[in-house]
């Protein structure tokens, strides 16, 4: 571990959790989010001071104090997501990127571009308005002096949670870059064929200052979904008629799934999502899909019709289900049992779901973003 403390502002903060993931060995500057409810609960789990809540273009460089090392911004994914409008960073909301960048580019007119800039959001930003938003971005980057990378990362190799994510990280031109960060070429468990697609599209010059990410392998995943069910949920479980209702909205395939975990001598978890099929018929209709992988789905806010996670479980024979309770899906998320989360079930599960994994951020921090910070000029050479 590098002694060393660094800087950083939160954009589009959140829960809290990229705070939450870079740890002790980072000092929040300024943190922003324009939803009432998630800046409450900010305030609560970490303090009022250095929070503001509006709209990112409302914030002048006034707001920012010093001179970060790190600006992090998840901004939002809607417009972006494969589910979303299509709109992409011409939508009202995943276009507020536009804004953060505004502040960046202010903020190096006055000398203080941050050294770092990392952007999180959907694996969906690469193919975007048939890959415009991606080269928009790695534009936009270009122009303001930095070099640049991205890597696409899975909670499920920390937490048992399929999540991949798509992580831009842009180093300012000024700023020595370990030989050791970077290789001549991308590595398929971080890099995978959609991300090496999207950079082949993208215009030379903008190649000319793309950087592969050298960032160890992830590690294995030690725990499951069974390893953070609670044994006194918040939520009730379902009616006997509601769990029967719910098998029979599964397909021939899950419900087979589920018949062969009643055949299992143990207690067996399973990740339910109940989703829009087309049937031979070409009518849509809602299904219930479930995983008996000890890995649950991908949380996601239940907007635009997205449904909230069930759990089932299998014992002896018997079926019980239930949605997913709200610590169980912070745990999901890597936040610790002592984070202070909202009462209301929605409005947890919204500030939850709309975040970005904990350990991610943390393997990040650890493995790429501390030392790029770390003045190791005389130990590495440069890139």
């Amino acid at each position: 571990m590098l002694n060393t403390s660094h800087t950083f502002y939160e954009f589009f903060a959140g829960a809290g959790m990229a705070r939450a993931g870079l740890g002790d060995n980072w000092r929040c500057l300024l943190a922003n989010d324009i939803d009432s409810k998630k800046a409450e609960s900010y305030r609560l789990n970490w303090g009022r001071s250095g929070f503001r809540h509006c709209d990112v273009a409302a914030l002048t460089t006034v707001d920012l104090p010093g001179h970060a090392d790190l600006a992090w911004a998840s901004f939002p994914c809607q417009d972006l997501s494969l589910a979303g409008s299509g709109a992409g960073l011409r939508g009202k909301r995943s276009g507020t990127f536009w804004a953060f960048w505004n502040l960046m580019t202010k903020l190096s007119d006055e000398g203080r571009t941050p050294r770092l800039i990392v952007l999180e959001n959907v694996c969906g930003m690469l193919t975007s308005r048939r890959g415009k938003d991606f080269e928009g971005i790695c534009r936009s980057l270009l122009k303001g002096g930095f070099r640049f990378g991205a890597l696409i990362l899975d909670a499920e190799h920390f937490v048992p949670q399929s999540r991949p994510r798509l992580f831009i990280i842009a180093v300012a031109e000024h700023v020595n870059i370990p030989a050791t960060l970077v290789v001549g070429e991308p590595r398929q468990d971080c890099c995978p064929p959609r991300l090496e697609s999207a950079y082949r599209k993208l215009p030379e010059d903008i190649k000319r200052n793309w950087l592969w990410w050298a960032a160890p392998p992830c590690r294995n995943r030690t725990i499951g979904l069974s390893d953070l069910i609670e044994e006194n949920p918040s939520v009730e479980w379902h009616t006997q008629t509601e769990t029967s209702r719910l098998q029979s909205l599964m397909s021939k395939i899950n419900r087979e799934k589920a018949g062969k975990a009643k055949l299992q001598k143990h207690m067996t978890v399973g990740a339910v999502y109940k989703r829009m099929r087309r049937d031979a018929t070409g009518q849509n209709r809602q299904r219930a899909e479930v995983r008996f992988d000890n890995i649950a789905g991908c949380l996601r806010t239940p907007l635009g019709g997205s449904s909230r996670q069930l759990i089932i479980v299998v014992q002896d024979g018997a079926v019980r289900s239930r949605l997913i309770s709200i610590r169980e899906a912070a745990r999901l998320m890597g936040l610790p049992d002592s984070y202070i989360l909202p009462d209301n079930y929605n409005e947890a599960y919204h500030l939850i779901a709309d975040g970005v994994a904990v350990p991610v951020v943390r393997f990040l921090s650890r493995t790429l973003l501390e030392p790029l910070l770390y003045d190791s000029c005389s130990m590495y050479g440069t890139a």
